[in-house]
């Protein structure tokens, strides 16, 4: 989901020349809500390589620093940016954030917001998939209301949601 982040990091850290764009690349990054992880990514670019460096973070958020020390040491490992995301690996991820969110946790409220947002602006099911996050972070379960009217592939992927925040829930 995040592979165009994280080869635009790596790549740009590797050129001094490009140091203005990965400037850029991680100030929008922090203004998409993303402040813990950029502080993160900035310690890894100025050589921390330490796994107890990523603990702190969430579990997207640990996979997305990962990835960038990975990519940094060796480039044949940089994800594809051009793969299309699978739907159902993206369930636990959005189930963190979901889950985060109702929690109060500010930065993931307004991750969730910005992500919901794009995914309006999207339209169609991505559209559809933004209309059910706010009722999900509310605490709603109901597969039948919330899939009402959706595609089978964005229904398959509220329900992967859904499972997720309940194995959340009993941990």
């Amino acid at each position: 989901m995040h592979a165009a982040f994280i080869c635009q990091v790596v790549q740009l850290s590797q050129n001094t020349a490009a140091r203005n764009s990965l400037d850029a690349t991680l100030r929008q990054a922090e203004e998409a809500g993303w402040q813990t992880l950029v502080q993160t990514v900035r310690q890894i670019l100025n050589g921390q390589r330490d796994m107890s460096l990523i603990r702190g973070l969430d579990e997207e958020d640990q996979v997305i620093a990962e990835a960038i020390m990975r990519g940094l040491q060796d480039p044949s490992t940089l994800p594809d940016p051009n793969q299309k995301p699978e739907p159902a690996l993206a369930a636990p991820g959005l189930a963190s954030m979901i889950q985060a969110a109702a929690s109060g946790n500010v930065e993931a409220l307004t991750l969730t917001a910005d992500m919901a947002e794009q995914m309006q602006r999207a339209g169609g099911p991505m559209a559809r998939l933004a209309a059910v996050i706010r009722p999900l972070i509310n605490g709603e379960r109901n597969p039948d209301k919330l899939c009402k009217g959706m595609n089978e592939q964005t229904r398959q992927l509220v329900l992967g949601i859904i499972e997720a925040l309940d194995q959340e829930r009993l941990h």
